[in-house]
């Protein structure tokens, strides 16, 4: 969820940071005070749209931040791991800055990012939903998948399967693609593997080979160096320096004082130990002095292979070994081609065999999907007659192809959308084609009642979403704004008292001149303050005593209905 929201030179808002908890948090306050320029500051953190207007007047830059609080397993830890983000700490930190210039510099997690992945991150925390504003649920394309998170467990064990299928069908396809190429590219394949394989053949690589002669080069290369070294250190030990002859006397030493300090012993042992080390270590040096040698030819043979494994190596790869694997993969390659026609015939025969077996997966999946959709379609039709849209009809249609066979996807084969008529008698249409208002406002609530907990966002926002209604529709859509709150989080601005008075944290948003220059406040009501604002909702300009005890009812019934829920 969005713990915390820091806003500063955003619009009229200076600077200002508001905590948010679970629940219901609804924010009111007066026309102009900037309760929705909170949530343009929200969406412009997802990813939205910025500009240079978004800057406070006189100020370089804008500079909005938040803090999200997520499930162990939430997407979006997986999306940031991919992009090399740390979110170990079950933390995500967004941060957009806007420039008067109109630039912006995204952020998360302290990691510069691109404006599109902040927004791939932003719209997997967040759902933001504007009277005016097409969100998830208008779009098409995300209705199958919303279908098969409402399906859940059942439905994910075939979709593995299929999806396990489809990927093995596409390689396949990619392989036979390529087998049935023009014949001029496949000769001009031919010849250019067979010239290369012969080219690697004749140079008749070891693996490894170009790492032991690099060792061996150095060494040679280095003769004299080498030579001058051992000598000197085998010296040090054994002959002018008498490094072991001083270590022998200090030992007798040791020894004579041992017979009058018994304590000294294991220090007599401990440097006996280390006298034959270094004399085994002596010997060593003088066996390698011994079969020391300088050949100026071997260093002349290696030079030279090593050029020509370093021509081998700007055509073929890094290394001697790599340069075997790619020998390894055109030889598989140049044998498909050379016997393509039996390979064809047994790609296709495969084909044949796993495309028999996909249209049985994407039956099943289909199938599912369809007694799901009626499972769904009859709570959509519960949630809406809750909203008093009795005579509203809802529909998962899935649509056919002209031809009747439609292509696999990586999801199967089923086209989904999502349709609805408000109106008796009137036929469906595609949700996004409904008429906006009061009605689209409680057909989104509906929706979203029943997908808040397959969508995987932390936080929903409702940006005045129930404008157009009032009385017994009023109550309703603050009763389902309460419902989809349980267990997550979702913000709300509204005018509705009803709303106002099911919130779990009111906040009060108002405007005041410093300076000369007007900026916005937030600050959260205590339960007088809340009777207050309620009434003042309720009344409008004139509070009397009769709005505040209609105020105290709205609040009374709420707290009942959270009692019983």
């Amino acid at each position: 969820m969005l713990v915390e929201l820091s806003i500063k030179q955003f619009a009229i808002i200076e600077q200002l940071t508001v905590s948010f908890d679970k629940g219901l948090t609804v924010l009111t306050g007066e026309t102009g005070a900037g309760k929705s320029i909170i949530i343009d500051a929200i969406g412009l953190l997802l990813g939205g749209r910025g500009s240079a207007e978004y800057v406070r007047y006189g100020e370089k830059r804008a500079e909005i931040e938040g803090l999200f609080i997520l499930e162990p397993k939430h997407p979006a830890f997986a999306k940031a791991e991919a992009l090399g983000i740390q979110a170990d700490d079950g933390m995500i930190v967004l941060r957009r800055d806007v420039t008067n210039q109109g630039k912006s510099i995204c952020r998360i997690n302290g990691k510069l990012v691109t404006l599109g992945i902040l927004r791939e991150i932003g719209q997997s925390l967040v759902d933001i939903h504007g009277q005016h504003e097409h969100q998830t649920l208008l779009h098409k394309e995300q209705h199958l998948s919303l279908l098969d998170h409402f399906a859940g467990h059942p439905l994910e064990t075939v979709l593995d399967e299929y999806k396990e299928l489809y990927k093995q069908y596409l390689a396949l396809e990619r392989q036979l693609a390529q087998l049935t190429e023009n014949e001029k590219e496949m000769a001009q394949k031919t010849d250019l593997f067979q010239y290369q394989l012969k080219e690697i053949e004749a140079a008749k690589l070891e693996p490894g080979e170009d790492k032991r002669l690099e060792a061996e080069r150095l060494k040679l290369a280095n003769a004299e160096k080498l030579f001058k070294s051992v000598h000197d250190a085998y010296n040090n030990l054994y002959g002018e320096g008498r490094g072991l002859e001083w270590i022998n006397n200090a030992l007798t030493h040791i020894e004579d004082a041992s017979s009058y300090d018994p304590e000294l012993g294991k220090l007599q042992q401990h440097v006996q130990e280390q006298y034959y080390l270094l004399e085994e270590a002596m010997f060593t040096l003088r066996d390698y002095l011994d079969k020391l040698e300088f050949d100026p030819t071997r260093l002349e043979m290696i030079e030279s292979r090593l050029h020509e494994l370093q021509k081998l190596k700007r055509k073929y790869g890094d290394s001697v070994d790599a340069i075997v694997e790619y020998a390894s993969t055109i030889e598989e390659q140049l044998d498909s081609i050379l016997h393509k026609d039996d390979r064809i015939k047994q790609l296709e025969q495969s084909l044949e065999t796993m495309r028999l077996d996909l249209e049985v997966e994407s039956a099943a999946l289909t199938n599912i999907r369809k007694q799901k959709a009626m499972e769904l379609t009859e709570s959509i039709h519960e949630q809406l007659r809750a909203l008093y849209m009795e005579k509203t009809s809802f529909e998962v249609k899935f649509h056919e192809t002209a031809e009747g066979k439609k292509p696999f996807r990586e999801n199967g084969v089923d086209d989904v959308e999502f349709y609805l008529s408000t109106n008796p008698g009137e036929p469906v249409k595609p949700l996004a084609k409904v008429a906006s208002g009061g009605e689209i406002s409680r057909i989104m609530l509906a929706l979203k009642t029943i997908f808040s907990n397959h969508q995987g966002v932390t936080s929903v926002i409702f940006d005045e979403v129930d404008t157009g209604v009032s009385g017994r529709v009023a109550q309703a859509i603050a009763e389902k704004i309460r419902h989809i709150s349980v267990g997550s989080q979702v913000l709300c601005i509204s005018h509705l008292p009803q709303v106002a008075a099911m919130a779990d944290t009111h906040l009060y948003i108002s405007k005041k001149e410093v300076g000369g220059r007007v900026t916005t406040e937030v600050r959260a009501l205590k339960d007088e303050e809340k009777v207050e604002e309620i009434a003042r909702m309720i009344a409008g300009v004139e509070m009397t005593e009769l709005t505040k005890e209609h105020a105290k009812e709205l609040l009374d019934l709420a707290t009942s209905i959270k009692c019983n829920h």
